[in-house]
């Protein structure tokens, strides 16, 4: 049954990107039978990892890099968000074969995985290490690598299937650069709820999460009018791919070696500073 019609909807961001719109779909339209109704905020990730820092919201899709700053108030849910093989950041730069040593380079947010990935490859890769880093939003990082305001560009999103069309060539891939030295799938975007919430009703946030995502596998047809409204003009074929790529087994549970690799890439990011240490309990509720 659905909760009361008095009960306050629960306040929740996540991005426009297709991959989120599908998984959410079924939840946010009161489709997941016993889910507490939703309501939305789209917001692109660096919006969502300050709006987690400042403990806004009841839940958010956050990403993993920042979780060591909001387990005190923030309880990860082992369902709904992005972790997978393949599907890394990429840096991009005109030139094929770019030496990145010295350059500039453009990121989408300090706090993002994608840039902890890089720090990460960076510092295995690039002995010199970069030059001056620039934040600005990942969707106007291609563009800026194609008018040389930028040396190269790191990438998330849809980017791995269009860089191409802005002329551009792959330095990097921080996924596979993961993958070969872990083993370990790519941590990538993570659903937290308030800690306050309680035990009970977080399991049951990470069954809606996990039963929305099962209905949007059952019927995909059924989102597609609320992935493309929100694509930002995305041709449907790059979305389907996007969805298909992100939106995989650990979206709809964790598991153990889900865990190995958000567990893996904090505490190796710890150990080089650029974290703080993670809790003993702090992926857990």
């Amino acid at each position: 049954m659905r909760p009361a019609a008095e009960d306050p909807a629960l306040r929740i961001a996540y991005s426009p990107c297709p991959n989120d719109t599908f998984v959410f779909h079924a939840w946010a339209h009161g489709h997941v039978p016993g889910a507490p109704a939703l309501d939305v905020t789209f917001a692109d990730i660096d919006i969502t990892n300050g709006m987690a820092e400042h403990g806004e919201l009841d839940l958010l899709k956050v990403s993993y890099a920042v979780l060591p700053w909001i387990t005190d108030r923030y309880a990860l849910l082992p369902c709904g968000g992005a972790l997978g093989r393949g599907c890394g950041p990429l840096v991009l730069a005109r030139e094929p074969g770019l030496d990145p040593a010295g350059r500039t380079v453009a990121v989408p947010g300090e706090r993002s995985t994608a840039y902890l990935l890089f720090r990460l490859w960076a510092a295995d890769e690039v002995p010199g290490g970069v030059g001056e880093v620039v934040v600005m939003p990942f969707h106007e990082i291609m563009p800026a690598v194609r008018d040389g305001k930028v040396d190269a560009g790191l990438v998330i999103h849809e980017a791995r299937f269009t860089y191409q069309d802005f002329g551009l060539h792959c330095l990097a891939d921080m996924g596979e650069h993961w993958e070969c030295t872990t083993g370990l799938p790519i941590p990538l975007g993570a659903i937290v709820a308030r800690r306050d919430l309680g035990a009970e009703r977080l399991r049951q946030l990470a069954d809606a999460a996990r039963d929305s995502v099962r209905m949007a596998w059952a019927d995909p047809e059924a989102s597609r009018a609320y992935v493309m409204e929100h694509a930002q003009e995305m041709d449907p074929g790059v979305a389907d791919r996007h969805i298909a790529l992100y939106v995989n087994e650990f979206t709809a549970g964790l598991g153990d070696e889900g865990y190995a690799a958000v567990r893996a890439l904090l505490t190796r990011a710890a150990a080089e500073g650029l974290v703080p240490p993670l809790g003993h309990d702090a992926l857990s509720f």
